[in-house]
């Protein structure tokens, strides 16, 4: 069996960290499927136009050479289980599967919202979601039934702070938030978060988001910057940001 994939996949999620770890609703970043060309598909796309969600059937390419058969879920367990029983990329078949929204169609480009896939990846099939087959929210969840999933909420300097941030260009930053701290958000085995007095740091990229932990929820109280006042004074900038934590630092 080859398979050879219809188009691809771009988007501004480009590290694993930053892709989300389900396709959910509360995913605001938008992204495009590019079809290949001369391969007939815009007939193949004909109708599809209507339906407000899709099916994406796609290759894990980041993890194409080796499979684990029992894996560390990023939620819910500290202990591994099987592969099977988890949506882990580490497959003998790197294949996924994701229900995002459909926006729109534009010629061989397709936008969708909510994905949980990264830039580049390889698009084997597209079909669409039918609610009345492809919907069973009753159904039993096994190991992951008692997961404790928190509320995340942010004060209002944090809100600003982070539109100030992402209309910088950190497209991701909110959802990587979000998929952080939503579960085990102090987690260190799992995430880079470290104790701060009676709060907690998450470090994203070389920014850090203060958060506190209550018993159902969690809140995100501000971001600073990851660089020291003399880091900042220094003329190395390896990752080319540090114009912009200068300018976060004068707006905050």
């Amino acid at each position: 069996m080859n398979f050879e994939p219809i188009g691809t996949y771009h988007s501004e999620a480009k590290a694993p960290y930053e892709a989300a770890r389900q396709p959910l609703d509360r995913i605001s970043t938008q992204g495009e499927i590019v079809l290949q060309s001369g391969q007939q598909f815009e007939q193949a796309l004909e109708n599809l136009e209507g339906f407000e969600r899709i099916w994406v059937v796609y290759v894990f390419h980041h993890n194409t050479t080796h499979w684990k058969p029992k894996v560390l879920p990023p939620r819910g367990s500290d202990q591994k289980v099987g592969v099977f029983a988890t949506r882990a990329p580490y497959r003998p078949n790197p294949i996924g599967m994701s229900c995002v929204k459909l926006v729109k169609i534009n010629g061989l480009r397709l936008t969708i919202e909510g994905a949980d896939l990264l830039d580049g990846t390889p698009v084997l099939d597209i079909k669409p979601y039918l609610p009345y087959a492809d919907a069973f929210p009753e159904s039993k969840i096994g190991w992951l039934e008692n997961v404790k999933n928190y509320a995340v909420s942010f004060s209002e300097t944090a809100k600003k702070q982070i539109s100030f941030l992402q209309a910088k260009g950190l497209s991701q930053l909110q959802d990587f938030i979000l998929n952080q701290l939503e579960y085990d958000p102090i987690n260190s085995d799992k995430k880079r978060v470290s104790a701060d007095g009676s709060n907690y740091v998450l470090a994203y990229k070389t920014w850090r988001v203060r958060f506190q932990l209550n018993a159902d929820n969690v809140s995100v109280l501000d971001l600073f910057s990851g660089y020291s006042k003399t880091d900042l004074e220094s003329s190395e900038d390896p990752y080319k940001d540090k114009d912009l934590h200068r300018e976060f630092l004068r707006s905050f």
